[in-house]
């Protein structure tokens, strides 16, 4: 299943409606316009659009008193979003406070209430075509200044989105790829919709992805992501693996890996080792510190080597390729050999 990338691209919605009726009627009750968002998106990639919203989560506090509790407003046919109910705006100009994210279930538990605003045990799919973004946003609003023309809501993105390409130059072997792999990244953590910030645990993943059509590399970098479409990761400072003096990973070290086959141009296989049957990962670790809202690809080069065998396989930590064959030629020097040879005619013989 291809992943969905929401609020993506740089969206604005001119009057997305959040409103709510209430049982009683309040004094301070406006029954003019419901309460409105105009709401915008910081540019990060261009695979989704504003079609690919179609719902967000919404909580509103007056003070620290919850005006609203989380509700989901859908976008109807007229491009606006609302709910049910409806509320609409103090009518004493009160400040509203808003709480914002989607998609509605992003991966943990939600509690936006007086006490705290956090999300716990966020942990992203274990499937790669199944990750999805996760936005958040938070304003203010009263009826004079926004009652009109809307609160201006700016969604970001929270998570990290990994992209693997690879490329080579080496025109000595043929290079097949049929999965990507991102190995021990932190997979859980809490998220604090107050400060933005995430509180990580302790525990690890391995996110891979293979394919039965062979991607074949070249000079140009491709995408080896196959059809599972970027990862979305928690923001996190990598500790690399460490291939020499660790190679089963006991340590969990993170690190970046393609399921590779390596020929020759004469048709020998080089990777797997002749003793392997089938593709097997190679690896390299990685050490970067992955932010919020940022996109990473990582163009591996295969032009002078293919990195290590990756730790869950068979010899782990071993070079996929060693280093240039190298010939040292030594010459002998000629041997003089001398043979005496008479040059008697046949008449002289006779």
């Amino acid at each position: 299943m291809k992943k969905t990338y929401l609020l993506m691209g740089a969206a604005v919605f001119a009057g997305l409606s959040l409103s709510s009726c209430s049982d009683d009627e309040p004094i301070n009750e406006n029954h003019g316009n419901a309460i409105s968002f105009r709401s915008s998106m910081s540019t990060r990639a261009t695979e989704t659009t504003n079609a690919n919203l179609s719902q967000i989560n919404v909580a509103a506090f007056m003070g620290d008193t919850p005006y609203f509790s989380t509700l989901p407003f859908a976008k109807g046919s007229d491009g606006y979003f609302t709910s049910d109910p409806t509320y609409n705006w103090p009518g004493d100009n009160t400040t509203l406070t808003f709480y914002a994210y989607s998609p509605a279930s992003p991966g943990g538990t939600v509690t936006i209430g007086s006490d705290s605003k956090i999300m716990t045990g966020f942990s992203p799919a274990s499937s790669i075509a199944d990750q999805i973004d996760f936005i958040t946003a938070t304003a203010t609003g009263n009826k004079d200044n926004n009652e009109a023309t809307g609160v201006p809501l700016k969604f970001d993105h929270r998570l990290a989105q990994i992209e693997v390409r690879a490329k080579t130059d080496n025109t000595a072997y043929t290079f097949k790829v049929t999965g990507v792999r991102v190995g021990q990244a932190v997979s859980k953590g809490d998220f604090d919709f107050t400060t933005n910030l995430w509180s990580l645990g302790t525990d690890k993943a391995i996110y891979d992805e293979t394919y039965s059509t062979p991607i074949e590399l070249g000079s140009t970098p491709v995408s080896v992501m196959g059809q599972g479409g970027n990862l979305m990761l928690i923001p996190q400072q990598l500790t690399p693996w460490n291939p020499k003096s660790d190679a089963s990973n006991n340590s969990k070290g993170a690190y970046l890996a393609i399921k590779l086959q390596i020929n020759t141009i004469a048709g020998a296989q080089v990777y797997p080792f002749p003793s392997e049957s089938e593709c097997i990962w190679a690896a390299m670790p990685i050490d970067d510190n992955w932010e919020a809202g940022k996109k990473y690809v990582y163009n591996l080069d295969l032009s002078h080597g293919a990195g290590y065998v990756d730790p869950n396989d068979p010899d782990p930590g071993k070079d996929v390729l060693g280093g240039p064959i190298k010939l040292t030629v030594d010459v002998s020097n000629w041997v003089n050999h001398s043979s005496d040879l008479p040059m008697n005619t046949g008449s002289e013989n006779q």
